[in-house]
């Protein structure tokens, strides 16, 4: 079945976000037992360089969304299973959002500026205080890990789509398949 395709920008924006998204929590688990060591500080460096990244891009991602409305599905599909995509995609969405903020805001309380690639520093969101720096970090981790759970179950649908259904959905969000757009 031909499924009408995102943007080109849409695309992008989905791929390359999946692939930070994915680089910056990967980042986190591998220096999260580390001890105090320049390895550790440069994998914390880029954690937080790669999260604002993903903190613009989904800004960005979002006033595109805003102005360029997902094309329609071209698929019957269950009322129960297009409420969940509907549900799963604005909890990745705000996700996307929130994480960032709570990683901004325990660098905030726990004494760290955030600079970007030495380019510029992000204010100071809350004064340094280490019980909410402390709390901060369990709300950025555990928001963190839900987004990968929902991600997974993301791909775990898209390939169901793919391989099982059989109705091209996979094709909206790739530059391969079927194009309904000029």
């Amino acid at each position: 079945m031909n499924q009408v395709k995102y943007t080109s920008i849409a695309i992008i924006l989905h791929w390359v976000m999946a692939l930070l998204i994915f680089a910056t929590w990967s980042i986190a688990i591998a220096v999260d037992d580390m001890p105090l060591s320049p390895a550790r500080i440069t994998g914390l460096s880029w954690h937080k360089w790669l999260g604002v990244t993903v903190f613009f891009l989904v800004i960005l991602r979002i006033m595109w969304r805003a102005t360029h409305p997902a094309p329609p599905l071209k698929l019957a599909m269950p009322a129960w299973q297009e409420r969940v995509m509907q549900l799963t995609h604005i909890a990745l969405y705000l996700l996307m959002l929130l994480i960032p903020i709570a990683g901004w805001l325990m660098s905030s309380a726990k004494g760290y500026t955030v600079n970007y690639f030495g380019l510029f520093e992000l204010p100071d969101l809350v004064d340094k205080d280490k019980a909410l720096g402390h709390l901060l970090k369990e709300i950025h981790e555990a928001m963190a890990n839900g987004l990968m759970i929902l991600v997974g179950l993301h791909i775990l649908a898209a390939l169901k789509h793919q391989f099982i259904d059989k109705d091209g959905l996979l094709s909206r969000m790739t530059f391969w398949g079927s194009s309904n757009e000029k």
